[in-house]
């Protein structure tokens, strides 16, 4: 029985053993390699190759290492915490608890270890890796957690910079997700105003924002998404008289943060005293053949957040006037007592300016009261903040879009023809969120609008859409 001896055939270095220098290439076909006794080296049978004949022992010279003899698989079924070895493969059992694995303190290039889910009971009882000041997939925290019934998992170490790498089951999962901070900005779509002889306007949309303030933590590989609301539907002119249209929710929302709903602003009254609509501000209430009893405007903050969202729409204390929408920052104006001889219909309340996207900008205003052109009364201007003038016997314009504005509030056009006007559509919303560059992932879909401002990245969703962390 010969012996093979690993370094008489080939060099070593170190504990590297080479067959053949750079760049050659070694073919092995059936008993090719023998010494000068005629004894077989190296043979291949199939896709079989062979070091030595039947019953001889390969010897590896002192130092060097003889690789893909697999791990040693330990007896023991692992049913608590303990330090793994590397070169070991390990049964882990949680079926009574979670359990912790310490991984080795120090490790060299190419150690391995694998673990398996023995009972099937991961997605119950965890299995936590604690990497012992290592890296792990490039991170040195938190500790991976593997939660998948069945789940089998194998580690190498890559060195100091990417540490420990699973290379099965798990290689596509980053088990050491990084969080960061973030700021948002989410405005719901402004309502419309309302269709009658002199219309309420319409109420902004809801403004929720934690700019400036408590940021959310935001974690990495984690889908983030943004709902758009839009503006409250536009009315076509003639008769009868109606109420405006509330605007769409918008809304942020995402794993292991709160979701931000801001409501969308409430739809101005209509005539005969129709009151406004509640959303996230108030819609203003309609003409009111009553006055001065008064009819109320819509409800701001609806539902209820804190902070607030939004105020209420004004009131309407006359025949020929209406109370303009409330706006995010300030409520909507109540209309004079009008008369014959005047009056004047409530502005929309005043919107918020907010700097996330790196320059001030307001939002969320609500639409001026319309009037009844038959008469010398003056119409409520548009409060800042993309709300728009009541009508004083034309169609009023739209909200402005991506602001979250109310739309002004209906007419009645002077004599000969007499009719009410159409409404315009209240402005559609925005969702904006403010990231550090230095975090910022680039995987978004929706297409927002992504800027930078100092160390700052700001992506706008104007339209539906995700941002993946």
């Amino acid at each position: 029985m010969s012996k093979i001896e690993v370094d008489t055939i080939a060099p070593q270095s170190g504990t590297t053993v080479t067959l053949g220098e750079s760049g050659d290439s070694i073919n092995v076909t059936p008993g090719a390699i023998k010494d000068s006794s005629g004894n077989v080296i190296i043979s291949k049978s199939g896709t079989t190759v062979t070091l030595g004949a039947s019953g001889d022992t390969v010897s590896v010279a002192s130092g060097a290492t003889l690789e893909g003899a697999g791990l040693a698989w330990q007896s023991d079924i692992k049913t608590s915490a303990f330090t793994a070895v590397a070169g070991e493969g390990y049964w882990i059992n949680t079926t009574s608890a979670a359990i912790t694995v310490t991984l080795p303190a120090s490790a060299s290039v190419g150690d391995e270890i694998e673990f398996t889910d023995y009972a099937r009971t991961w997605a119950t009882n965890n299995l936590t890796l604690n990497p012992n000041s290592l890296n792990y997939q490039g991170n040195s925290s938190p500790n991976p957690v593997y939660n998948v019934n069945g789940q089998h998992v194998r580690i190498v170490y890559s060195g100091a910079t990417q540490g420990w790498i699973p290379t099965v089951d798990d290689d596509v999962t980053l088990e050491t997700p990084q969080t960061y901070s973030a700021e948002y900005l989410v405005v719901a779509g402004g309502g419309s105003g309302g269709k009658a002889a002199a219309g309420g306007g319409g109420g902004a949309g809801g403004y929720l924002t934690n700019y400036g303030g408590t940021a959310i933590t935001l974690t990495g590989g984690q889908v983030y998404t943004a709902t758009v609301g839009g503006g409250g539907a536009s009315i076509a002119g003639g008769s009868p008289g109606i109420s405006g249209n509330n605007g769409s929710d918008s809304v942020l929302s995402g794993s292991g943060i709160t979701t931000v709903t801001a409501s969308g602003g409430g739809g101005g009254g209509t005539g005969s005293g129709g009151a406004g609509l509640d959303g996230g501000s108030g819609g203003g209430a309609g003409n009111n053949n009553n006055a001065p009893s008064g009819t109320s405007g819509g409800v701001g903050n609806t539902p209820s957040t804190t902070p607030s969202q939004g105020n209420n729409g004004g009131s309407s204390y006359g025949e020929h006037v209406a109370g303009g929408g409330g706006g995010a920052g300030a409520v909507g104006a109540d209309s004079t007592v009008g008369s014959n001889a005047g009056g004047s219909s409530g502005a929309g309340g005043n919107g918020t300016s907010n700097s996330i996207t790196g320059s001030a900008v307001t939002y969320a205003g609500g639409g001026g009261g319309g009037i009844d052109g038959r008469y010398p009364v003056s119409a409520g201007s548009g409060g800042s903040g993309g709300g728009t003038a009541g009508s004083s016997g034309s169609t009023p314009s739209d909200g402005t879009a991506n602001t979250g504005g109310g739309s002004g509030g209906g007419a009645l056009t002077a004599y000969p023809s007499a009719v009410l006007t159409a409404v315009g559509a209240g402005g559609s919303g925005v969702v904006i969120l403010r990231v550090p560059t230095a975090s910022y992932s680039g995987t978004t879909t929706g297409s927002p609008t992504v800027t930078t401002d100092g160390t700052d990245t700001i992506i706008k969703f104007t339209g539906d859409g995700t941002y993946t962390a």
